[in-house]
């Protein structure tokens, strides 16, 4: 389960991300809104390790480390942070992302072998801006659980490329129900599609509402005055200050050495 409880980051003029919190079980995929595109960055970022807010907590499998976060999962195409470059021919992306996975969690094959293997052969000699935003999508998704300690997929802004969801949400729905192990996804979006119907948060909800999305129920739809009650998943311990990744975090090929956004200034964000 993936619990983030009060999560708040303090930008340089404004808040980032005011207090959030959302909860996700295994093998979900969640949907959380959030307005503007450095909001959305911001929780992404703090979703997956890569920056530490300012205050809040957030556990995988009930472990509040930032490093034990940060190793099992993936920032997939963050704007201005690790979105893939235009001029990036696939296998050469492929090839990049392949090598930096730790040898020990990476797929015994090089990059035309491994896009054979998925069944992509044909996308190796293609620019990055030829790929329709669903392709690029499922690519970059199949390349970030080509290392097989990542267990959590956070998607920045997937929606960004297709106002179209029915472009981009079955890339994401695959990518939790086609994998071969265990897999939670959460992704960032301007506005949660009408017709959704599994778990749903938004930038700005409490905890209370966050149990109530985790249970089916979209956040922020009116329920009883009772108080739910957390479950022991939920119960959060703080964060430890671990900022640097461990020895064998592998980078992104194609994510700046600072990892940051202009907007995230002055925040402690982790490449």
């Amino acid at each position: 389960m993936l619990s983030a409880e009060t999560l708040y980051v303090k930008g340089r003029h404004s808040a980032l991300l005011s207090s959030t919190s959302l909860m996700v079980d295994t093998g979900q995929l969640l949907l959380v809104s959030g307005e503007d595109q450095s909001t959305r960055t911001a929780l992404a970022l703090v979703l997956s390790g890569r920056m530490r807010p300012t205050s809040g907590a957030v556990q995988w499998r009930r472990t509040a480390r930032l490093k034990h976060l940060r190793r099992h999962s993936a920032l997939i195409d963050s704007p201005q942070v690790n979105e893939p470059e235009r001029h990036f021919r696939v296998r050469d992306l492929v090839a990049e992302d392949l090598s930096l996975i730790p040898r020990r969690n990476r797929p015994g094959r090089n990059a035309a072998g491994w896009l054979s293997d998925a069944g992509l052969a044909e996308l190796a000699p293609q620019w990055m801006e030829e790929l329709s935003s669903a392709v690029r999508l499922d690519l970059l998704a199949r390349l970030a659980l080509a290392d097989s300690a990542v267990e959590l997929l956070v998607f920045d802004s997937p929606d960004r490329h297709d106002a179209d969801a029915g472009s981009w949400l079955p890339v994401l729905a695959d990518s939790v129900s086609a994998s071969s192990r265990p897999v939670t996804a959460v992704a960032v979006v301007a506005q949660i599609p009408p017709d959704w119907t599994g778990p749903a948060a938004y930038v700005g909800a409490d905890m209370a509402e966050a149990v109530l999305a985790a249970g089916g129920n979209p956040a922020g739809e009116p329920g009883t005055n009772e108080e739910p009650e957390l479950p022991a998943d939920a119960e959060t311990t703080p964060a430890t200050a671990d900022t640097a990744a461990p020895a064998d975090t592998p980078a992104t090929a194609h994510e700046p050495a600072d990892a940051a956004v202009s907007a995230a200034a002055g925040n402690g964000v982790s490449a």
